[in-house]
């Protein structure tokens, strides 16, 4: 009998001897219904490497009877790092890496590799597609990285990786980049979608069997998006963004996390050391100005993961150059801010549908946190009017389409941000120490502009 999963044989479970069919009794040792179905699966390699195998047919269990355990977790000795991947990299998991090429992919690792090292009883394997020994080695002496128990493999063979694993079995596992790895079972040429995924299922099977972590990096399309198929993300456990702006800013911000939250955000600068964690990130996206505020200018209190930022919000108005006005923004949504403008021309009579809008965020954050819409509406009305806001003003609420700021989550720790950041006005919809209340938009523009 032969099924496209195999051929089902039957095995006794006492000497291990294998029917074709059932027997009552085994003719090998002779006891009576020890002979339990297998499949024989082609694609099952034994221990030695060649040939075929059985594999037991799985049967389900009541999930009430599974016991639950803990994830063991391994730092990567980087804080900003083992935030976003929820308090270090949990063992048994695969994690996949997306970013623009020279944004410092193969920096972060490297420097992760080496702390793990310097922590961890076990090797570390570092394969390497893109870059030679000698490359890898480099980086490492000039940011003084101490590279003892670390191997390296330079090949994009699967076969090679697979065999290197078998012989060191490390605890971290860096494959950079998943695109250059190619086997002769899916073809010759690397970064095809079967490629892809017969690689990748390769390695994060053996990485599940063991207490080992597995990293990988990816290409990305111009869009931003991991280059490849988008079922590379549904097998790892963990996909992680990496970002910069035009300076040497670098965010790391998880898109899938099965081990942890994806609300939180690493910041990093990145110098001649390497990447090197941001110091007061609460701060770092706030301009430090001598003399008055300019116009269109509004700063909000957001949640990122955890923590408390103040971001300033940009906007500028201009009349529209085509019949239809247009948005420009990329880090907040350009479907955000045009509901914004449509309540500001409904509930406070200011007209925007003739206007260009111009939407930034300084220092180059992405904003989706719905508590920027007061400061979104406050830098527009700004912009437009050309009336600059009250000097340390802090501005958090939701805006509601009938013109309602409604409230936001865990306002107590963003006003303790903000008051320790030296901003002496604060506006919310709630009732909170050292915060003023404002119900709806024009409460909110009577307070901040006058009647």
């Amino acid at each position: 009998m032969t099924k496209k999963s195999g051929t089902i044989s039957y095995k006794c479970i006492s000497c291990g001897c294998i029917q074709p069919k059932w027997l009552g009794r085994c003719p090998q040792c002779g006891n009576w219904n020890s002979l339990e179905e297998f499949i024989e699966d082609p694609n099952v390699k034994t221990p030695g490497g060649h040939g075929s195998s059985t594999v037991q047919k799985i049967k389900p269990v009541p999930l009430a009877s599974v016991e639950t355990q803990e994830c063991p977790r391994l730092s990567t000795g980087i804080s900003e790092f083992d935030r976003v991947l929820g308090g270090g990299a949990t063992k048994r998991s695969a994690i996949l890496i997306g970013g623009e090429p020279g944004i410092g992919k193969s920096t972060l690792l490297l420097q992760s590799a080496a702390n793990c090292a310097a922590s961890v009883n076990g090797r570390i394997l570092y394969v390497s597609g893109e870059e030679s020994a000698a490359q890898i080695k480099g980086r490492a002496d000039r940011l003084g990285l101490n590279v003892r128990n670390i191997e390296i493999l330079c090949s994009m063979r699967l076969e090679d990786v697979l065999s290197a694993l078998d012989s060191l079995n490390p605890v971290f596992v860096i494959v950079d980049s998943i695109q250059t790895v190619y086997s002769v079972e899916a073809g010759l040429i690397p970064g095809t979608i079967n490629q892809l995924k017969y690689c990748a299922n390769e390695l994060i099977s053996w990485v599940k069997e063991r207490d080992s972590v597995l990293i990988m990096t990816a290409h990305i399309t111009k869009e931003g998006v991991i280059a490849g198929p988008k079922s590379l993300e549904h097998m790892v456990d963990t996909v992680i963004s990496f970002e910069r702006t035009n300076n040497e800013m670098r965010f790391l911000r998880a898109q899938k996390n099965r081990f942890g939250s994806v609300d939180e955000l690493g910041i990093f600068v990145m110098s001649e050391k390497g990447l090197e964690i941001a110091e007061d990130p609460a701060s770092i996206f706030i301009t430090q100005r001598d003399g008055n505020l300019p116009a269109g200018i509004a700063t909000a209190a957001i949640f990122e993961g955890s923590r408390v930022f103040l971001v300033e919000i940009q906007a500028l108005t201009v009349p529209a150059k085509a019949s239809i006005s247009r948005v420009y923004s990329d880090k907040i949504d350009s479907a955000r801010v045009s509901r914004v403008a449509a309540v500001l021309e409904k509930r406070a009579g200011l007209r925007f549908s003739d206007q260009d809008l111009y939407i930034n965020v300084a220092g180059g954050m992405r904003i989706s946190e719905s508590a920027v819409d007061a400061a979104l509406a406050a830098a527009l009305y700004s912009a437009r009017t050309d009336i600059a806001l009250p000097q340390k003003t802090v501005l958090c609420g939701e805006l509601s389409l009938a013109g309602e700021i409604r409230p936001t989550g865990r306002l107590r720790q963003r006003i303790k941000a903000a008051k320790n950041l030296g901003y002496t006005k604060i506006y919310a919809p709630e009732k909170e120490e050292n915060a003023t209340i404002i119900k709806n938009i024009k409460e909110m523009l009577n307070c901040l502009f006058g009647k």
